[in-house]
Formats: structure tokens, sequence, C-alpha cells
């Protein structure tokens, strides 16, 4: 039989495993219903180290979002499990899907920055910041 002591011990790992697994948010919904301001600009190379165009549907996230990233290690930004993985962007009832190719060092947490063609299908260019956009990782 167990003693008091370890049948606690027991009752306490399992009490431990059970909370963490209940707060754990899988990878794949990390960016749930993240709110920021969506802006544009010109593409190039990524810190993906992915050559883009304008024509192109990428986006750029905050260097705090892409550097927190889950499997970054900091060293690589190529290496980053976050570049490739696409994102649905929606402002005022309009949405686009996009690929995340580059981080945006001007942009705060939850701001991203698009090609000028991504960043249309949400709004007209001479709109320049469109404010509470809704993105998800998909």
């Amino acid at each position: 039989m167990l003693s008091r002591v370890q049948w606690f011990f027991k009752i306490s790992i399992f009490a431990i495993a059970l909370a963490l697994s209940a707060n754990a948010v899988p990878l794949e919904n990390r960016a749930a219903d993240i709110t920021g301001d969506v802006t544009y600009y010109d593409a190039g190379l990524g810190a993906c180290g992915i050559q883009n165009t304008n024509s192109d549907f990428i986006a750029a996230v905050s260097t705090q979002y892409f550097d927190s990233f889950p499997g970054y290690n900091g060293v690589n930004p190529n290496s980053n499990p976050l570049c490739g993985r696409n994102i649905q962007v929606a402002y005022q009832g309009r949405t686009v899907t996009v690929a995340v190719t580059d981080r945006c060092g001007g942009c705060a947490y939850g701001d991203l920055d698009l090609t000028p063609t991504a960043f249309s299908q949400l709004a007209d260019l001479s709109a320049g910041r469109l404010h509470g956009a809704t993105w998800d990782l998909v």
C-alpha cells in the first residue's frame, strides 16, 4: 500500500499535469482573434529568407510576435516555424489569406504589414491604415 506521502505525491503530480494540459493552447490556435492595425509595404527579401513582390499575398507580423513564436530559437529567422504559415485577415466584412514571410519592426504586437495587393482586398490603398482588423492562423 502507498504511504500517505506517496499518495499525496502521486495526486499532486496528477493535479499539476491536469492543470498544465488544461491551459495548453494548440499551436494552430495561438493567434486566435488577434486584433491590430493593418498597413502595407513594398515587399522584397523578408525575414524568412523568401523573396517576394508586391503582387504576392504575404504579411509581415510584428517583431515581438515573430520572435516569440513557439519553436523559434531566436538564432536564424529563416527557421522560424511561423514562416510560410497562412493567416486570415478580416476587416469590415472582407477577408484575405496571406502567408507570413517577414517581420515588421515598426508594428505593435497584433499589427500586420501586407503587400499592396493583399491590402487592397480589405480596403482601398488610400486608406493607408486599417484600425481594428482581426487575424488568425489558418
